[in-house]
């Protein structure tokens, strides 16, 4: 595959790597720590959803385990942040991308939306909502942790007053039902668009999931001559 042939469809067989294993490691982490965190977080927030705390030994089990979990969730997230901030700086083709995502949303409807590099404005949404929001649930989630707070009283003399913590109660559940929801739009979105799943499992997409996709990240790619090209037993 050259650099002549990227105008072309790309063949089926050929993969270009798209996360390496560190990548791919890091981001399993933050699914399932959030998918832990959100479970228990369900289960102390409303009497109907205690049930859940089953999963995790009790409620007093997943009482203690919560706010692990968002440290837990906030140290990867981190991590991807450090990564991928670079390639998740709004562009001007953003704005064009949000004005026709209808196409984006309907089969064969590609063809109508702007060439992209690693990532769409769909995708750069979710990264800065989710960086945005778990910083708030951090946060708040501090103010409202009764052991943290004695550690941070204890290591430098930080108080919150009852107020402030019936605040940051309110803030962290709005936030975490806010965060559910991209959490959940995200999902639907790598499940919609075929092929996407194998970028975070197998750690390369096809030639042709690129060239639909993000067609100036796969031409960047292809100049940089980072493809691999099938076997000669392919």
């Amino acid at each position: 595959m050259t650099d002549q042939t990227v105008n072309q469809t790309p063949e089926v067989h050929v993969r270009v790597p798209r996360y390496s294993g560190s990548a791919r490691i890091n981001h399993w982490i933050v699914a399932i720590s959030f998918s832990l965190l959100a479970l228990s977080g369900l289960a102390l927030f409303h009497p109907s959803l205690f049930s859940l705390t089953a999963l995790f030994g009790g409620g007093q089990m997943a009482r203690w385990l919560h706010p692990w979990l968002g440290i837990l969730l906030a140290m990867s997230f981190f991590g991807l942040f450090i990564r991928f901030v670079s390639q998740n700086f709004p562009e001007r083709t953003d704005i064009v991308w949000l004005s026709r995502i209808r196409y984006a949303l309907t089969p064969g409807g590609e063809e109508y939306l702007p060439e992209v590099g690693k990532y769409n404005a769909g995708q750069k949404f979710v990264f800065w909502s989710q960086a945005f929001l778990i910083l708030v649930l951090l946060l708040s989630g501090i103010c409202i942790w009764e052991r943290g707070l004695h550690y941070l009283e204890a290591a430098v003399g930080f108080r919150v007053s009852i107020e402030t913590m019936r605040w940051a109660a309110l803030i962290h559940a709005t936030a975490a039902v806010m965060t559910i929801v991209v959490f959940v739009i995200h999902v639907y979105s790598a499940f919609w668009v075929r092929g996407t799943i194998d970028a975070m499992t197998r750690g390369s997409v096809s030639g042709g999931w690129g060239w639909r996709h993000h067609r100036r990240w796969l031409r960047r790619k292809v100049r940089e001559g980072d493809v691999e090209r099938p076997s000669n037993g392919d």
